[in-house]
Formats: structure tokens, sequence, C-alpha cells
């Protein structure tokens, strides 16, 4: 069987990065992956594929940018409200019983889902005993997540969602205006830690009671997503919890019978 030329080059262009730098993107869903490979092309000068590839081998900046592409780096304070509100409701109130927490955001870009996090665990009572974890494979997005600093014109939108999440304040309680643009409450991330991990290539680093990983999985491929649920598994003790995006779910894992479902809607599941 042919395989098509495009198809071809964006598997080795895969491979080659994964020799060369230990990304590991051979198994991400190949629609999604395509696209930005394509849309990333003119950025560079490059008319194919196989001249990206050589550059991003000779070029160890290149690479460094083509991740931006790779990883795009979107998300938003508080998004989906509901899934707040069903963090608030189902599983804050066991989460209080535990003597200390631990978070694991995985994928967390920029970090807006770290900070909002923290402002629930903080609304609940729990943050000062509460130890976050913040995951990506994108060091820039990383560095924006530890600075925390974000665009003041988001911060409407990110209000709204606040509010219907089951805020108990005003956003703007939690962050210091300047210069178009908000600075975050820096007691907010007094807990939080910042650390490159790959769901890809590296294993479980530390026993937690609630992982949130959404809207990542939607990129990988069935083989990825297996692997990274098993992670979450290994990594959350006894009963522990986990969040997945809206267009995400266990239903065709492998690793459904390990997992009760807590709330199908907002993708919220307990560890068996």
């Amino acid at each position: 069987m042919k395989r098509d030329a495009t198809e071809i080059e964006l598997k080795l262009l895969a491979e080659a990065i994964y020799l060369r730098y230990g990304h590991d993107f051979r198994d991400y869903s190949g629609a999604s992956h395509k696209r930005r490979v394509l849309h990333a092309l003119p950025e560079f000068g490059c008319s194919t594929i196989s001249a990206l590839q050589s550059r991003v081998l000779h070029e160890p900046a290149v690479f460094h940018e083509l991740l931006q592409f790779l990883t795009i780096p979107v998300s938003e304070m508080f998004r989906d409200p509901s899934y707040y509100l069903a963090l608030r409701r189902d599983v804050v109130p066991l989460l209080q019983t535990y003597p200390s927490i631990k978070v694991w955001v995985a994928g967390c870009s920029t970090g807006e889902e770290v900070y909002s996090l923290a402002i629930l665990l903080h609304e609940e009572g729990l943050l000062e005993r509460s130890l976050i974890y913040g995951t990506d494979i994108n060091p820039a997005s990383l560095e924006k997540a530890r600075r925390g600093i974000f665009p003041l014109a988001a911060m409407e939108r990110y209000a709204d969602n606040y509010q219907r999440s089951g805020g108990k304040r005003q956003l703007s309680d939690y962050y210091t205006a300047a210069y178009d643009a908000a600075l975050l409450d820096r007691s907010l991330s007094a807990n939080v830690t910042f650390a490159d991990h790959s769901l890809a290539t590296d294993n479980v680093f530390s026993e937690t009671h609630l992982v949130s990983c959404r809207n990542v999985l939607i990129y990988f491929n069935r083989k990825l997503q297996d692997r990274a649920l098993g992670l979450f598994h290994a990594s959350l003790c006894h009963r522990g919890f986990l969040g997945l995006g809206a267009k995400e779910s266990m239903d065709f894992s492998a690793c459904k019978e390990r997992f009760e479902t807590l709330d199908r809607r907002e993708r919220l599941y307990r560890k068996l």
C-alpha cells in the first residue's frame, strides 16, 4: 500500500524530533498534528516538510520555535465553569479529609488552569496544605506560567468564568492590574511547581490526589491516550480523582475498568 508523501514526511519529522531532542510526537493524532506542521511551513520559509526537517535537525533554535506550533498553548482561566462547580461539589469535600493534598495539572500550557485550581483550593481552605504540579513539554509556556502575568483584556472573560464556576469573591481580588496586564497574586503560586514532563516519554513522579488533564488527550492517538491514562492511574492515590476535557472520555480506553465515573457530563472519574 502506497503512502501519501506528506504522511511519510510527517512520520520522518516526528522520528527526527524524537531522536534529536527526545520530544515524542510520533503518537499524536494525525489530522491535528498535520495541520500544525503545515501551518508552520511558511513561518520557517520552507516549502516542504522535508525542508523543515532538515532545519530542525541542524538548527536547535528552529526546533524550539516549532514547538510553539506543535503544542499550541491555548488556555483560559476557569474554562468550562461547570467543571469547577463539579470539583467544588463532588471532589473538594473528599479532599478536605486528607491532611495534605497533591494536585497534578498535566499539559498545563501557560498556567491558567493551575491558577484557577489554586484559587478554588484557596476559597475552600485547602491551598495552604496543597502542592500543585503544573507540567508541560513547552519551556516557553512553562516560563509564562511561572510569571503569572496575563493580558488584562482577557480578565473580563475569565471573571465571568470564575463567577459561573462558583467563585466566592471577585476575580480582581486575586490580581494587580498595570500596563494592560494582570499580575496574579504571588500567594497563589507559593505551593506550585512548574516542570517539564512528557506524557509520551516520562513516568510518574509523585503520588497525587487529583489529576486534571483537560483538552490534551484529544491530540493523542489511542495508544498514547492509554499511556497517559495509565500514568494518571499510577500517580493517583487510592480513590484519587481524575478530570478530563469536555470532548475526552474514558469509554474506549484500556484503562476504563480502572476508574469509576463520578460525573459523566463533566468528565470526572475516580480511581478504583
